[in-house]
């Protein structure tokens, strides 16, 4: 019979970014309840500040620093500070992302692109590059990468924002290969359409409103219903515990089934 523990992510240091709110703070809520202490980033200081606030609340140990992760040296620095503060890092959870403009190849700007993939793509480089040392000094760790269904299958929309988690999905893999043998690994998660904030926005302006909305996006899902963010945050959970301390380099799929049909 194995022991029961005070919680999954006991006693380990977590970063996650794009925590203010979504599948992001639903992550770092979660972590927190498993025992994790979280350190939370985002761009908009007002939400993380009060996402942190609320953790604390319910008992956790939680933490809000701003960043923007497009800048490598505010990464670097607040990754240093992390470790200043907690000795090292146990888990990073490259969550933030933006999906830019609808557009298809021939016309999307370079403007539009680069600003794009300075947040979606070098946001979780930038995020890799500085806790992978502190990871390899320390023993090991773990990266879960947020990536989409659309970094796993193409549509005809929003191309810059699935060849950028198309991306997402090639780098985690490249750095379970690299440092698999540091005692790093890292992992990805791939969501259809989750209930976020912003989506609800998106839903409610829908023609029909959100029920609308949620019949049109989950038709080619097995499970006819929109995720929840903490449905994700859940998967972002099990792979950065040591309950899976035989996975890295794994592309999952929380998508109520589009993949599998």
């Amino acid at each position: 019979m194995s022991t029961l523990t005070a919680g999954r992510v006991a006693g380990k240091v977590a970063i996650v970014t794009g925590a203010a709110m979504g599948m992001g703070r639903a992550s770092a809520e979660l972590l927190a309840r498993e025992g994790a202490a979280v350190v939370l980033t985002d761009i908009d200081a007002p939400e993380g500040a009060a996402a942190a606030d609320a953790i604390r609340a319910a008992g956790g140990r939680a933490d809000f620093r701003l960043l923007d992760v497009s800048d490598e040296a505010a990464v670097a620095a607040v990754w240093s500070d992390v470790v200043a503060e907690h000795g090292r890092i146990d888990i990073l959870v490259n969550c933030a992302g933006v999906i830019g403009p609808d557009k298809p190849t021939h016309e999307i700007t370079e403007a539009e692109w680069d600003a794009l993939f300075a947040i979606d793509v070098k946001g979780v480089l930038w995020g890799t590059k500085h806790a992978v040392p502190y990871m390899i000094e320390q023993g090991g760790g773990s990266i879960v990468n947020f990536s989409s269904i659309y970094g796993l299958l193409g549509n005809d929309e929003f191309s810059a924002y699935h060849v950028a988690k198309g991306a997402v999905t090639m780098q985690t893999r490249q750095d379970a290969a690299t440092y698999g043998r540091h005692g790093i690994r890292v992992n990805s998660v791939h969501p259809s359409t989750v209930l976020t904030p912003l989506v609800e926005g998106i839903a409610a302006d829908y023609p029909g409103g959100i029920a609308a909305y949620e019949a049109v996006n989950t038709t080619h899902q097995s499970l006819r219903r929109l995720g929840r963010p903490e449905e994700v945050a859940y998967g972002v959970l099990y792979l950065a515990s040591d309950e899976a301390s035989w996975v890295t380099g794994v592309a999952l799929p929380i998508d109520g089934g589009y993949t599998a049909r």
